[in-house]
């Protein structure tokens, strides 16, 4: 089967489409026929390999760090491990993988659910990272109440649209920081105020949140914890685009110093793979609360090129790599 590698790290020069062994499911794993997948920031920060430490991480990180970019996929049920229940074999499904920019994936039951009609298969691939770290980050981390003022900083960004909409859905009142060129995008899909970075900094505006969702990492701890309401949370979701280990740790250190004396909280979140929450975020698609917003989609032997388009930090939404027919 054709998929995706690279064999060292560096640009998206090193990313090459080869011939590999097609997987065979374990027990607990269905083998899926990729007709999508997305890339996220984490997909060229493990390609680059930069910092270093993102090397240590990703062997840590099950599937992650082997020469297989692409986490989040959309398909047909191929064939299932001796332990998998809830699907067959011509089964359309999306969800998390490991190495999803290639012809066949395998990827763990539990982290896969069946596509909704209505839902194509380029909007399903673009649902899994960034979809569930809106839901998640809002929902479960900040614990975003009805009434709220929630900011999303990087509105227009993978995670930033969906959290946009996300954060509607749980009746928040939502503040959207983009660019100029973003402004009428943010608005369309449901922020209630924009903020234009290019012309002011939210920093110094009057506005106080209930909730931070930072998806740019361009603002340090401090800076954050000044515009939180009293019990105010900011969660941190996103890193800024040249990060270096020594800024990651000291940004981490701060954040816990401060957020031990105050009730204003910062603090960071990972994402979880979850099929319930994937199916979740598939029936608002569905009953037309929440549209996936999808910039460029690439073909498979294009994958270099939309990893160069997505490491330029410019993406409005998702960038979708299309496998097969």
């Amino acid at each position: 089967m054709k998929a995706i590698v690279y064999h060292e790290h560096g640009s998206a020069d090193v990313l090459k489409l080869e011939d590999v062994e097609k997987p065979v499911p374990k027990g607990d794993q269905v083998l899926i026929k990729v007709r999508a997948a997305s890339i996220n920031p984490l997909d060229w920060r493990l390609m680059r390999g930069e910092p270093k430490i993102i090397r240590v991480l990703a062997k840590l990180m099950a599937g992650l760090g082997t020469g297989r970019p692409g986490v989040d996929v959309a398909g047909e049920v191929e064939a299932t491990g001796s332990n998998v229940r809830k699907f067959k074999a011509g089964d359309e499904v999306f969800g998390s993988c490991a190495g999803a920019l290639a012809e066949y994936t395998c990827g763990d039951e539990a982290k896969v659910t069946l596509k909704p009609d209505g839902v194509t298969f380029e909007q399903a691939a673009s649902i899994n990272v960034a979809g569930l770290t809106a839901l998640q980050g809002l929902r479960d981390k900040a614990k975003l109440q009805r009434g709220e003022k929630v900011l999303i900083n990087g509105a227009a960004g993978g995670v930033g649209t969906f959290a946009v909409q996300v954060a509607k859905h749980l009746g928040a009142v939502v503040t959207g920081v983009c660019s100029t060129r973003n402004v009428e995008l943010v608005r369309s899909i449901g922020a209630d105020h924009v903020v234009d970075y290019t012309k002011e900094d939210f920093l110094n505006l009057p506005a106080r949140y209930d909730v931070i969702l930072e998806n740019v990492g361009n603002k340090s701890p401090s800076e954050l914890q000044s515009v939180l309401n009293p019990n105010g949370r900011s969660i941190g979701v996103g890193a800024p685009h040249d990060l270096s280990m020594i800024g990651l740790l000291a940004g981490a250190v701060t954040a816990m110093r401060l957020s031990m004396f105050s009730d204003r909280k910062v603090t960071s979140f990972v994402a979880k793979g979850n099929a319930e929450d994937l199916a979740f975020i598939g029936n608002l698609i569905v009953s037309g609360e929440l549209t996936p917003i999808i910039d460029r989609v690439y073909d498979l032997n294009e994958s270099a090129d939309a990893m160069r388009y997505l490491e330029e930090g410019h993406a409005r939404g998702k960038v979708i790599v299309k496998v097969g027919g």
